[in-house]
């Protein structure tokens, strides 16, 4: 594979952005990459390259509108070695750095509040829990409406559940 930049030598840096469910992808030669930054931690934003050019500029132009460089008071975190790293440095850095986030966030995940994954042996357990749970209410209400052939069903329903989770 060739550099897309000088088309001579062979490329051997490999960029992948992906943004709004669009794939781009650069390939670089060692010269290319160097001269881009690529290979400099000083000269090139991993943020930048993430969120697109110019996207931490973002969180540049809110910390100025709040009056000059901020840090993070836990970890000493600054918006440049963010902009270096393309990492926060602590948990607290989110909320001190929470303005100019919230749109690089939104650009490269669906959502903004972490979900986290659920191993699948417990998410099924949560489901038998939450299905009990609702068949005992739906057994008290049967039984609070005087309906016992329901109530009945229900009982056998909680009781076949039960055996299942064991």
């Amino acid at each position: 594979m060739q550099c897309q930049f000088c088309k001579k030598a062979a490329a051997t840096v490999h960029l992948t952005q992906i943004v709004e469910n669009e794939v781009k992808k650069v390939d670089l030669c060692e010269a290319c990459a160097k001269e881009k930054g690529v290979n400099d931690p000083t000269g090139f934003s991993i943020a930048d390259l993430l969120l697109g050019l110019g996207a931490s500029q973002k969180m540049e132009e809110a910390n100025a509108a709040a009056g000059n460089e901020v840090a993070c008071p836990s970890c000493g975190f600054t918006q440049a070695d963010f902009k270096k790293t393309g990492r926060l440095g602590c948990a607290r850095c989110y909320e001190v750095f929470a303005e100019g986030l919230g749109a690089l966030l939104k650009g490269m995940h669906k959502g903004t509040q972490h979900k986290g994954k659920v191993p699948p042996a417990l998410r099924k357990a949560a489901a038998q829990k939450a299905e009990l749970s609702r068949l005992e209410s739906d057994l008290k209400a049967a039984i609070g409406r005087e309906d016992f052939e329901t109530a009945a069903t229900l009982r056998d329903q909680i009781k076949q559940a039960r055996n299942s989770a064991d």
